[in-house]
């Protein structure tokens, strides 16, 4: 159901743009994505940084291609989106020596430190790669193209989320072992 959650506001993004226009798809997914955050809201009693930030830039990206009807502004929202994450979490880690991830997930995993800060190392080279990526079809491809990407690019944070899990998954205690 989750996974769902997660995904219908793309899903809906994308049949819009194939049955009408870029327009009507970004209202789409303006709608979907609060109707996304109500649903986490309502079974987490909660919405995470990260949920805020993403219903922001929608919001704001969105309406910004609709009232002054340039595609370009949604196009770009996942850049805006990707380089401000990296650049948030490398001044947290390297300027403040505050490690974000590790404030927002070590209730939920105990790791040692060393694996938090390569965590976060990776995470702020996946999302230089992920606005980079992102911007160049946004640049150089048509609103077709950049659309089918953002469908099929979705491959990408699978295959992170992926890799992170068994990267993870090593360095992570077992109830067993902490008990012997």
């Amino acid at each position: 159901m989750k996974i769902l959650i997660d995904f219908l506001p793309i899903l809906l993004f994308f049949g819009a743009y194939k049955l009408y226009d870029i327009y009507m798809a970004t209202g789409v997914l303006m709608a979907a994505t609060v109707v996304q955050m109500a649903l986490i809201y309502a079974i987490d009693r909660r919405l995470q940084t990260m949920h805020k930030i993403t219903l922001a830039l929608i919001l704001v990206f969105g309406t910004l291609t609709l009232t002054l009807h340039d595609d370009r502004f949604i196009k770009w929202k996942p850049t805006v989106m990707y380089a401000a994450l990296a650049i948030g979490l490398a001044i947290a880690i390297w300027v403040f020596k505050k490690n974000f991830l590790k404030m927002l997930l070590g209730s939920q995993m105990a790791l040692p430190d060393p694996v938090w800060h390569r965590l976060n190392q990776v995470w702020v080279i996946y999302c230089v790669f992920m606005a980079a990526i992102n911007g160049y079809v946004a640049a150089y491809y048509s609103t077709e193209d950049w659309v089918n990407f953002k469908l099929w690019g979705y491959a990408f944070p699978l295959i992170f989320i992926l890799g992170q899990g068994v990267y993870v998954a090593r360095h992570l205690k077992s109830d067993d072992a902490s008990r012997s």
